[in-house]
């Protein structure tokens, strides 16, 4: 893939006797909106913490790549890692927003990454940050939770938040790890309107793991599937139907197959 922002290479990754990788090879192309399904343990969180650097991979033939650069191979993390990782935008289940703080401070620390550090520190926000924190906010529709901290806002209100602080960051890949794992209904529903709307209106590059396979069909042009470690399909949304998922959820998926879902 020419356009490729993202490139891993036969990554590994072991956990004593378990692998939760095995050789997984996978390009991202500029603007795509990926979803990454799969059965609990088969490798979708830990694939998206070794793309952001969070974790090694095994030592041997492994490398991922962002935006042609090394970010990490044979076992070790690349000496300028920073500088990538400021291109790409983390999100969490648990939504990783310090608590005690307010809002709007989550939100303008995405910016530590091009200002002082010394200034970020004891919130001396350069105007720069000040106005994109609040447009992020007011995107997000959080703006009047602003001055709250962030530990008594909803978790709906908490993830569009985190959303804003990629925002703000200017990261150009959005790696969302179960982002809707711990929300109601609607709150889940907001969040991935508000990643689609990252990727189709700003062209960001979003990648997202989700356990609703219904949403990974709604959102997402192509979908990504792993058991086991292995990348067992990669393809367009389309063409996953009922006995595809079958195999890769096993027989139980059936029983809890939704209404409408593809013959």
């Amino acid at each position: 893939m020419s356009d490729a922002v993202l490139s891993i290479r036969n990554a590994s990754k072991t956990f004593g006797a378990r692998r939760a990788l095995d050789q997984v090879s996978l390009e991202v192309g500029k603007g795509e909106m990926i979803a990454l399904i799969g059965p609990s343990g088969s490798g979708k969180s830990t694939l998206l913490r070794s793309i952001s650097a969070l974790q090694t991979i095994d030592t041997g033939a492994g490398r991922i790549e962002a935006f042609g650069g090394p970010v990490q191979e044979n076992g070790r993390i690349a000496g300028d890692v920073r500088r990538t990782r400021t291109r790409i935008g983390m999100i969490f289940q648990q939504f990783n927003l310090v608590g005690r703080l307010s809002l709007f401070t989550n939100v303008a620390l995405g910016s530590l990454g091009r200002i002082d550090r010394l200034r970020g520190f004891f919130g001396l926000w350069p105007a720069e940050t000040k106005t994109a924190a609040m447009a992020a906010l007011s995107r997000m529709g959080v703006a009047d939770y602003a001055g709250q901290r962030a530990n008594t806002l909803s978790g709906g209100q908490q993830q569009r938040g985190a959303i804003a602080r990629a925002l703000v960051q200017k990261a150009k890949i959005i790696l969302a790890d179960e982002p809707v794992a711990s929300l109601d209904p609607v709150s889940a529903r907001r969040v991935m309107d508000a990643l689609r709307d990252l990727n189709r209106a700003d062209g960001l590059t979003v990648v997202v793991t989700l356990h609703q396979v219904d949403y990974a069909l709604r959102y997402c042009d192509r979908v990504v599937a792993l058991k086991a470690g292995r990348i067992v399909y990669d393809g367009p949304a389309s063409g996953l139907k009922r006995d595809k998922l079958i195999d890769i959820y096993g027989p139980e998926f059936e029983d809890v197959f939704w209404e409408g879902a593809p013959k």
